[in-house]
């Protein structure tokens, strides 16, 4: 079997962030890869009527590849595109791999910020359905209550949920009994088990049409809450760190199946670069543009904490760890919390090179890759595994590289020397108590 890669040529936004981390290059002429940057407008006819041909290609059945893997998570149909954010956005992949993995039946809270504007970007959304019509349900509130805005959403769907369950049962004699046995216990622990069970739910739909009664009526409007649902809250830092911080550590604290994404751009984007609690030490930012000096609040550590929140630190530096990171968050029966590297135009750093900053920010330990899995504590395993590798540069080569923290080099030398070799201390501090805390703790009984 083989794939091809479209490109939507009139939405291109030029950042040039695809033609960079293309690994496939021609063994002739290495500067000439799978897809390259070239004029638009000699293209443009060509391409717009390959790309309608493209759309109405088939969807892979599901059942044929994996999703959860890093090859097959590209394979899932878009239910994210287009957005509109900046060109070269390090938030929305991360939205974009969520709607590929769970989009068709997620449920998403969107704190205001960057990732609201471009989610909503009316009359038109970048959110989208695949060829059946499933996709993603969206909402926004406010700024300040977005992670209790989600956790309604979570209430909601499971009192639907346990009310269907007890019109089946009410109905049970004018059903189905096997098939309503079926859709009770039926494992949703991936995508071909959540589509055999969407069949169910057509098949007893098709049933209930034909009984006459006040219960069958509600039984037809609640039975799609019988297929998983996945709900997710979606912020940045300015969100999750800051404004919403309160409500959010009071959604985590309870046990209930929400999963956060945090798109942590270190600053708060939309409103113009103001300092968040997860700028970082020495950076830029307005209110702080002499560098800030208070170090990164550790959102991660601080949920880790509790011991019944999945928690993961991911990068597109490591889009395999990434991958894995959002299956076991949402395979999680439990609050979750992901904290993605986000660059942004705010770091002053060329944009179709984002990736490239991700790696630097990895290699040097100021971005710690880890996941936190309560779940094998069940097995006596400590629930902390790191996953970066030990620096292979230093923390100042890093800072070196973006504008945020040159320009306070430019302007207060002295003072940027200060608060780099402060901001090294921390980091190799703060990386040297997770390691400790990922190879000593006992977990056994």
């Amino acid at each position: 079997m083989k794939f091809s890669i479209q490109v939507a040529v009139e939405d291109c936004t030029g950042c040039g962030a695809c033609v960079f981390n293309c690994p496939a290059k021609s063994k002739t002429d290495p500067t000439h890869k799978a897809i390259n940057m070239v004029p638009q407008i000699p293209l443009r006819e060509t391409e717009r009527e390959n790309f309608k041909f493209f759309l109405s290609i088939p969807e892979l059945d599901p059942a044929k590849y994996n999703k959860n893997t890093l090859k097959g998570s590209q394979l899932a149909p878009h239910m994210f595109e287009f957005s509109g954010a900046c060109a070269g956005c390090g938030e929305t992949p991360y939205v974009k791999l969520l709607c590929q993995l769970f989009g068709d039946r997620a449920v998403i809270a969107n704190a205001t910020g960057c990732s609201s504007i471009y989610g909503a970007n009316l009359p038109t959304t970048p959110y989208t359905t695949r060829q059946d019509g499933l996709g993603p349900a969206w909402g926004n509130s406010l700024f300040e209550d977005n992670a209790e805005y989600g956790y309604g959403f979570r209430l909601g769907v499971d009192k639907f949920k346990e009310q269907a369950v007890e019109l089946l049962d009410a109905l049970k004699d004018k059903l189905d009994n096997k098939l309503v046995d079926e859709i009770v216990n039926a494992p949703q622990t991936n995508q071909v088990e959540i589509e055999e069970q969407r069949k169910r739910v057509a098949s007893l739909k098709e049933i209930v049409k034909n009984v006459n009664s006040y219960e069958a009526k509600r039984l037809l409007e609640l039975a799609d809450y019988l297929v998983r649902k996945s709900v997710w809250l979606v912020g940045g830092d300015g969100w999750a760190y800051d404004i919403g911080y309160g409500g959010l550590d009071h959604v985590l604290a309870d046990n209930k199946n929400v999963n956060v994404l945090v798109l942590d751009t270190e600053v708060y984007s939309n409103t113009g670069g103001q300092a968040s609690k997860a700028t970082a030490i020495g950076a830029a930012a307005k209110f702080a543009f002499s560098g800030k000096e208070i170090e990164k609040k550790d959102l991660g550590m601080i949920a880790m904490t509790y011991g019944h929140i999945y928690v993961a630190k991911v990068s597109l530096a490591n889009p395999a760890q990434c991958i894995k990171a959002f299956v076991e968050a949402e395979a999680y029966d439990g609050p979750s919390l992901i904290i993605a590297d986000a660059h942004c135009i705010a770091h002053g750093i060329d944009m179709s090179k984002g990736v490239e900053q991700q790696k630097l920010a990895v290699n040097s330990g100021y971005w710690m890759l880890y996941r936190f899995n309560p779940d094998l504590k069940e097995a006596g395993k400590n629930p902390l595994q790191i996953d970066s590798k030990e620096p292979s540069i230093s923390v100042t080569e890093y800072m070196k590289t973006e504008n945020r923290f040159r320009a306070v080099a430019k302007i207060f030398p002295d003072r940027a020397k200060k608060l780099a070799e402060i901001a090294s201390k921390k980091v190799k501090a703060r990386n040297s108590l997770t390691r400790q805390l990922s190879e000593k703790i006992d977990c056994k009984e």
